[in-house]
């Protein structure tokens, strides 16, 4: 089942599907389940998107005023679909930033 479907800033439609989203909050506990509107949020309006380390993009975005980064990693596996991976929260910018950045918010 899709929980949420949003537009990356490529244009793809990203689907957050139940199963996805049990992963995330499962195995991520940092992540509570009233963050679904969070993580959405992060896919569409990133602070930066950075390139993964296997075809993947990880779209992040910093929690107001804290040292704290929203991550999700998606997938665009065409023009028009893809879908969100897993999600998690760090506060280790400088292992973020040692990452391709494709694309940051100016």
């Amino acid at each position: 089942m899709i929980l949420a479907t949003v537009v990356s800033k490529n244009g793809v439609a990203i689907r957050l599907t139940d199963e996805r989203w049990q992963h995330i909050i499962l195995s991520h506990k940092e992540i509570d389940p009233e963050d679904v509107l969070s993580v959405i949020e992060t896919v569409k309006n990133p602070d930066a998107i950075l390139k993964g380390d296997t075809g993947e993009l990880l779209t992040i975005k910093k929690k107001s005023r804290k040292k704290i980064w929203i991550v999700v990693a998606y997938r665009e596996i065409s023009r028009g679909d893809g879908f969100i991976i897993t999600a998690y929260i760090t506060t280790d910018s400088d292992w973020l930033f040692k990452r391709k950045v494709l694309w940051i918010k100016q």
